[in-house]
This record gives C-alpha cells, structure tokens and sequence, in this order.
C-alpha cells in the first residue's frame, strides 16, 4: 500500500489525526521537503511525533527513482511533504505509477496555501482567478508571464494568489518584497502602460498556519520596503473589492481607509 500524507502548512501540529495514525503504522516514511517545507518544526519533531525514523530524499530520488513505490509492491509505504500533497503535479504522477502497478494507494490531504492564503486575505474565494508563480530570476530567464496572469484576472475583475519561488535545496525562499520588485521590473520593461503600478493595490501574507502570521494590505509602493519576517511567503493582488472585502483590509490587514472610497 502507498499513503500520499500531506503535513498541513506550519508545524507538525498541523497533521491530521487520520495522516498521523497512518504515520504511526506504516513499514516505511519517506519525506521530500523541497516543493514545501515545515517552517514551525524541526524535522526530529515529526519523528518523535509519529514514534518512527523517516527518510528524506532528495528531489532525483522523488522524481526519477521513485523507490517508495517499487517498496509499496510489498510492504506499506508513506511519502509525506509539507502543506497538500497533490497540489505539485509530481505527486500526482506516483498515484497514476500505483495505477499500473496494480499497487493500492491513498491519499490523506493536508492544509493547502491555496486555500488557506485567500482565506486568511479576507477576500472572498470564489472570485480568485489563475493562480501564478513568481520564479527566482536566472540568467536569460525573466518570465513576464506572472504579471500577465495577474493583468488578466484584474481585466475580469478577478483576484489573484502569487506564489513565490521555494527552492528548499539551497535555503532559498523568495519575499514578499523581492516578489513585488519583479512584478514592477516586468512593468519598467514593458512597451506599454500595464494594469499593475506602484499604486496597484496588493497584500503581502507570511508564515501561513503560524502563530505570527502577518497579512498586510497597502499599495506596491508601502508594502515593497515592509518587513514581512521569514518564510514562507506570498502576495495576494486584489481587484474590485465587495464592501465587506474592503473593510476586511481596513481593519485586519492595515490598509488604508482610503480604499472605502472605491467600493
């Protein structure tokens, strides 16, 4: 048997009861930390939660080796990683491998930033748009496609959750304010006036699932220089705003009155 166990968003009081007692049973645990990462526990804290060793793999072995699914032919085989396990298209492909393997699996969901990011933003769900990721820059590689994203929900009078760049292997989270930075670089190297500006309205929201978790609302310009604290982070842009929506921003997220103006 193959369990896919998502560990929720913070810590490893985030398991559900249903992953952990799966946890506590299995053969097997592997773990893979590098789409998502447990920032409020240490990795020997889910250990002794779950009374058993697990073994981190590196992304190779996630992706190419897959060993856990070869191992669930015979015994029974949990993978955990942090926040919902399906939300990365990989984890996806190991249930369709146990497919034609004939190997039986299930899948224990966990607390998602999907979801809980729009939820915390006070904005209402059901008017998010496409979901876009800001990558960290490279060399000859400077996607303007975030921005464009973000133009056409705004054109539908959409919101829209920005995502930030993990890269867990060299200790690398993207910020709120490197975030917004690229978004206005995208804007200084268009030919044309874009829909997003120094003005545009955005909320900056860190360390989702914690105790310490900041939402803060404002325009690029107030929130691009603002410390957001450490990871992980995202960006949520709004657009036209529900009168509840706004007065959620006012007095949860510190925005300006200013905004009342426009519902």
């Amino acid at each position: 048997m193959f369990y896919l166990v998502g560990l929720g968003l913070f810590d490893e009081k985030d398991i559900s009861l249903k992953g952990l007692e799966c946890l506590k049973n299995v053969d097997k645990i592997y773990a893979e930390f590098f789409t998502s990462r447990l920032f409020g526990s240490s990795f020997e804290a889910i250990e002794e939660l779950v009374g058993q060793e697990i073994e981190v793999l590196v992304r190779g072995e996630v992706e190419e080796e897959h060993k856990f699914i070869e191992e669930a032919k015979t015994s029974d085989v949990a993978l955990v990683t942090g926040g919902d396990p399906l939300i990365a298209t990989t984890h996806s492909d190991f249930l369709v491998q146990c497919s034609k393997k004939g190997i039986d699996y299930e899948v224990i969901h966990g607390s998602s930033i999907l979801s809980s990011a729009p939820a915390i933003s006070g904005l209402q769900g059901y008017k998010f748009g496409k979901v876009t990721t800001i990558p960290f820059p490279d060399y000859n590689f400077y996607p303007k496609s975030p921005y464009e994203a973000i133009e056409e929900n705004l054109k539908m009078d959409l919101h829209t959750l920005v995502l930030l760049d993990i890269q867990a292997h060299k200790d690398r989270y993207m910020t709120v304010n490197q975030g917004l930075e690229y978004l206005m670089n995208i804007k200084n190297d268009l030919d044309r006036e874009g829909l997003i500006t120094e003005d545009t309205l955005a909320m900056g929201i860190a360390r989702v699932g914690s105790n310490d978790v900041v939402v803060r609302a404002g325009r690029i310009s107030e929130l691009i220089d603002f410390d957001f604290g450490g990871p992980l982070h995202c960006i949520i842009i709004p657009s036209k705003l529900h009168i509840v929506e706004a007065e959620y921003l006012v007095e949860i997220a510190g925005a300006d009155e200013s905004i009342l103006d426009d519902v």
